[in-house]
Parts: C-alpha cells; sequence; structure tokens
C-alpha cells in the first residue's frame, strides 16, 4: 500500500466480548467491514489496534496521538476500547465513535455524535455507511475542528491548560519582581560602599553580593507574557545592564578608584532601568491576575 495515505487507526475488541461477538467476528468485522469502508476514501489506510502487551503498549498509544483519524467501535462496552478513546481524546480531536444498534452508551459519551450500525437490517446499514463516509470525509477535510471534550477542556483559551499557564507566567513574573527588589537593595549597598571609598583615606570596602538576571533573562528568552516589544526591549536592556554591573563589581579591587567612579555615573540610569521593568512586570502579574 502506498505510504502516503494518511493511517485511520481502529479501535475495536479483538477477543471475545460476548456469544455473538467472537474473536473471529472481531476480525472478520475489520476485515470484510470497516477496513474497506474506510479505504473507500483513497487518502486513507486503516489500521487495526492490537492486544493491549507491555510489549506493544507503546506502539499503540503512539498510533493513537498521530493519527490523522481514530474510528472507535464502541460495541459491548470492551474496556480496552475505552481506554484507547480516552488516550486519543485527551490529545487530538478527529475521532470517529461507532456501535451496533442497541449499544447503551455511558453519559460521558452520549452527548458525541455516534454513528449506529446493524447488520441485520439492510436500510439501517445504508443510512451508516452514508453517514460514516460522511464522517470520515469531514475529518479528513477538518483535522482541527473539536469533537474532544477532553482536549478541548485540556486545551485553548480560557482551558485548563491555559489557567496553568497562567499560573506559571504569575510565578515566573514574581520571581522576576523577586530579583528587582534584590537588584535594587544591592544598588543601593553599593552604591553606599563606593561612596564610602571615594571619601575616605583608608581601607576600601568591597562588596561580596552579585546582581541576579536569571529572571530577567528567562523572560527575554521565552517572553511567556504578552506585551509589545518595547517590554522585552526593556527586559533586555536591564539585563545587559546587570551584566555590566557584576563585570565591575569583579574587578573592583583591581582598579577601585576607576570602578567607583563608573558605579556613581551610571547608579541612577541603571537604577531607574530596574524600577521601570519592575513597574511594567507588575502591571502583567495584575493583568494576568484578573483572567478568568
Amino acid at each position: 500500500m502506498s505510504t502516503e495515505r494518511k493511517i485511520c487507526f481502529v479501535i475495536m475488541p479483538f477477543s471475545q466480548t460476548s456469544p455473538q461477538h467472537t474473536e473471529d467476528y472481531w476480525t472478520e468485522h475489520f476485515e470484510t467491514f470497516l477496513k474497506p469502508l474506510i479505504e473507500e476514501n483513497p487518502e486513507l489506510e486503516a489500521r487495526r489496534s492490537k492486544a493491549l502487551r507491555g510489549d506493544i503498549l507503546k506502539e499503540i498509544v503512539t498510533n493513537l496521538v498521530v493519527a490523522p483519524l481514530v474510528v472507535a467501535d464502541l460495541t459491548d462496552h470492551n474496556c480496552n476500547v475505552y481506554w484507547e478513546l480516552g488516550v486519543r481524546q485527551s490529545f487530538k480531536h478527529g475521532t470517529i465513535t461507532i456501535a451496533e444498534e442497541g449499544t447503551r452508551l455511558p453519559f460521558d459519551i452520549g452527548g458525541k455524535g455516534t454513528v449506529f450500525y446493524d447488520p441485520t437490517k439492510h436500510l439501517k446499514m445504508e443510512k451508516f455507511r452514508k453517514q460514516f463516509k460522511e464522517a470520515i470525509q469531514d475529518c479528513v477535510a477538518n483535522p482541527d475542528r473539536p469533537d474532544s471534550h477532553v482536549l478541548e477542556t485540556l486545551s485553548g483559551r480560557g482551558t485548563l491548560f491555559q489557567i496553568i499557564q497562567r499560573d506559571e507566567a504569575i510565578r515566573r513574573l514574581e520571581a522576576v519582581l523577586s530579583e528587582c527588589n534584590r537588584n535594587l537593595g544591592i544598588m543601593a549597598a553599593v552604591v553606599n560602599i563606593a561612596k564610602a571609598n571615594q571619601k575616605g583615606s583608608g581601607t576600601r570596602n568591597f562588596p561580596t553580593s552579585r546582581f541576579g538576571l536569571s529572571a530577567v533573562e528567562l523572560l527575554t528568552t521565552t517572553r511567556y507574557v504578552e506585551d509589545d516589544e518595547s517590554f522585552f526591549k526593556l527586559a533586555e536592556r536591564c539585563a545587559s545592564n546587570l551584566v555590566a554591573l557584576n563585570s565591575q563589581l569583579n574587578i573592583w579591587e583591581y582598579t577601585p578608584d576607576n570602578t567607583e567612579k563608573w558605579l556613581l555615573q551610571n547608579e541612577q540610569t541603571y537604577t531607574n532601568c530596574i524600577k521601570e521593568l519592575k513597574t511594567k512586570v507588575e502591571y502583567n502579574r495584575e493583568k494576568l491576575t484578573k483572567r478568568f
């Protein structure tokens, strides 16, 4: 078969589920009914799930996650089928559920548009074939159309994923604020030491603390909040200033007079930059806190 065709992964029982639905029944159900019906669409190749053994479990999960289209037969409420359906609907849309006429679906699945077939009635089977092929074509033509309540809850705006993402962004912004406050304290201490050294004629003192910039650098590299380019340019400028300040602190003992004059000359500019970044970070944190 052509490797260019898209995979339609079929979730269905692989062993006996009732006196009527034996292992041979399910094999024939796939080989002579579902597979030919699916492959009437020339873009698709139908593949069947296998028994859930440890050595192929990863392969099944991979197929469930990456397959463009999945068909799940819910007849007889097979536990493996429901497990595989749950995996699929946690990761991707593009799933069609089918079942034999008379199957009573649980509440969780009842709201989903399941297509029913009846092997004993020709007219109902023709109706099923038509609806099933239309559903397949719709999945092929509209792969991103939502059909999983699970995935809609976990991803997208206003959903669980975004709430988690927002909370993580707030924690990161709080780390930036903590870093700004600490750096302002270090700046004040550094300036006091530099002024005292410039006035005195005795032994010079040197600070042991260094400016932190890991939280600011994370903000500039990942841009995990929605803001305009000027905000991130400010963060980048602040990070560069902190690098320059640490470089001066590291050579202070070797060039004391020049370093102290440089620090006192640039202190106001660098302090204002940290304060401006702190104000804008507080605004972004407040904006995120008010969402949802």
